[in-house]
């Protein structure tokens, strides 16, 4: 029987996404030759002490391990929205943790973010610039009176080529690259449509290489996102073979349409209840929350029905407490200060 769940939201860093089935017939892909999974210390930026203890905190919902492994079985993105604050984000970090997908690979989307900029990012000034300078060395070293040697204006082309964060996620690594597109309903209108073929399809093509295979250079060493490693690319045209984890997160400003939402498996986050908050105090402190911690989180659960309140407020909060050697009053008004209501609630007196 294949291993249900193959994420756990529980276990250290396991083997387990070696054991998920077969992808259902309209999810399989080939991609190819097959890449090996870069190493978790690869990208120092995704293995950052603040993203290596995000990931190590994350405490999952009973919901949240059944959704994620819905998604790696049916090689789906996972769309996740909620209040700030409840670990959208983070998500992505522990589950590449825990199956070790490598570095997760981060997309922040902002009004002008466009497909291209996922897929890959090329420089054309610095091509021309290079060409210029090619020619001229070549120009000052050719024996008096030799021909000029022809331009190969296409050679060269993947210096000045990087792959985004979409476009590294859909080479044919042999195990899922973990994808954060992060915070998607702050794109143009016509980004999540423009995200449909390439996650529906899992490739794409490059027309720069394209046109580089067609003038005899079929083959190019592009660089990838994060590093500076180089993976070779075939006449242009990149396919995923093992399809990655897509986490798209949402704080729920906008509406997406139904032909996104049905490619993807939604998972809704709500503020944690009064166990699961302690649980996130302990996984992030060490330890037990001592009597002010506990106050600070009723506090904070009783507040939460009266606006948006964020987790890291209360952590904020309650790493001061620690720290200091305030009195009890003292704290008690920087407490108030450090978790105000966000958003419309914001403008408006609460009680504390």
């Amino acid at each position: 029987m294949p291993l249900w769940p193959v994420y756990t939201g529980t276990k250290e860093p396991h083997d387990g996404i070696t054991e998920l089935p077969a992808p259902p017939p309209w999810r399989d892909f080939d991609g190819g030759p097959a890449l090996d999974t870069p190493a978790d210390d690869a990208d120092s930026a995704a293995t950052s002490p603040d993203r290596t203890h995000r990931a190590a905190t994350y405490r999952a919902t009973e919901q949240t391990v059944q959704l994620v492994n819905a998604a790696l079985y049916l090689r789906r993105p996972l769309l996740v929205t909620g209040p700030p604050g409840t670990g959208k984000s983070s998500l992505a970090y522990a589950v590449a943790r825990e199956l070790k997908l490598g570095p997760v690979l981060r997309w922040n989307i902002t009004s002008r973010s466009t497909l291209h900029d996922g897929l890959y990012q090329y420089d054309p000034l610095s091509r021309l610039y290079a060409s210029r300078q090619a020619a001229a060395a070549a120009s000052a070293t050719a024996a008096p009176g030799a021909p000029a040697s022809p331009a190969t204006p296409e050679a060269g082309i993947e210096d000045h080529l990087r792959l985004g964060p979409l476009g590294t996620a859909l080479l044919p690594y042999d195990r899922p690259r973990a994808l954060l597109i992060d915070e998607i309903d702050k794109s143009d209108l016509d980004l999540p449509n423009d995200l449909l073929n390439a996650l529906e399809e899992g490739q794409y093509e490059i027309p720069e290489l394209v046109r580089s295979a067609a003038a005899g250079h079929p083959r190019a060493e592009v660089m990838v996102d994060g590093t500076h490693e180089r993976v070779p690319v075939e006449r242009g045209r990149v396919r995923c073979r093992a399809f990655p984890f897509v986490v798209l997160t949402s704080n729920g400003e906008r509406e997406f349409p139904p032909a996104f939402l049905r490619r993807c498996v939604t998972l809704r986050l709500r503020q944690p209840d009064d166990s699961h908050l302690a649980d996130i105090v302990r996984a992030h402190f060490d330890g037990e929350p001592d009597a002010y911690a506990q106050t600070l989180i009723s506090r904070f659960l009783s507040r939460v029905g009266g606006g948006d309140l964020a987790t890291d407020q209360l952590l904020n909060a309650i790493y001061l407490a620690r720290s200091s050697d305030l009195s009890t009053d003292s704290l008690d008004a920087l407490a108030k200060q450090l978790m105000p209501y966000l958003g419309e609630a914001a403008q408006r007196p609460d009680a504390f």
